[in-house]
């Protein structure tokens, strides 16, 4: 079966890649998930947009991600999140959550996966989050968890 990736998928490829994998693997797998679509000729011509579209969010090299790193340390980053009474969560901090926070603060877009929450946030108050910008920049990022 060949199909066009939609998100990073390990081992197999990148977005916009084209790939032949096994019928039961993209019919059960990759496409309910849409991890993929299937490779049309319409389709294939999408595959310009979607590379487009991925560096547009990537961290070009390692100038741009000190770059970015310096972004970071200069702005303050507040997640709000619902608590109880005794300053617990309701449920955790994601990175998901983290990204939104920082473009919300006026920080660069990052991406969802470059985020390493250790553990799990569970209360209020101050934390540090991890963030890899590129394969020599990592950067610790502190966050306050506030009540929503």
């Amino acid at each position: 079966m060949k199909l066009i990736l939609n998100a990073d998928v390990p081992n197999l490829g990148a977005p916009g890649d084209i790939v032949e994998v096994k019928d039961g693997y993209g019919r059960n797998y990759l496409l309910p998930r849409k991890l993929a679509v299937v490779a049309t000729r319409g389709a294939e011509k999408q595959v310009e947009q979607i590379r487009r579209a991925q560096k547009a969010r990537e961290i070009r090299d390692l100038g741009h991600a000190q770059q970015v790193d310096s972004q970071l340390r200069n702005i303050n980053v507040t997640v709000p999140a619902k608590a109880g009474d005794t300053g617990r969560l309701f449920g955790s901090v994601t990175p998901a959550q983290v990204v939104d926070a920082v473009k919300a603060a006026g920080g660069p877009v990052l991406d969802k996966r470059s985020i390493d929450v250790p553990g799990h946030i569970k209360t209020l108050g101050k934390h540090q989050v991890e963030v890899r910008l590129h394969p020599e920049v990592t950067t610790e990022l502190p966050i306050a968890v506030v009540a929503s």
